[in-house]
């Protein structure tokens, strides 16, 4: 059970950290029009912060599949 807990917490990392990323851009973009540097710099921190979410889902899932590689070896 773990181990499909592995596969499936890497996917919603993954899933979650792009949403962020998306939402960051937004907040950049928006910051940028209005001049609400505040704004900008919460964008950028929500980016890098979902980069980093995303990466760990993918890392998740590589260790599950080279998990699941081994066992049929």
């Amino acid at each position: 059970m773990a181990n499909k807990r592995l596969a499936r917490d890497g996917m919603k990392d993954s899933v979650e950290g792009k949403a962020k990323v998306a939402k960051g851009r937004m907040k950049d973009a928006a910051g940028g029009l209005t001049g609400n540097s505040r704004l900008q710099f919460e964008g950028k921190l929500d980016q890098a912060e979902g980069k980093v979410q995303d990466a760990v889902g993918k890392v998740e899932r590589k260790l599950d599949r080279s998990r699941r590689d081994k066992e049929r070896a």
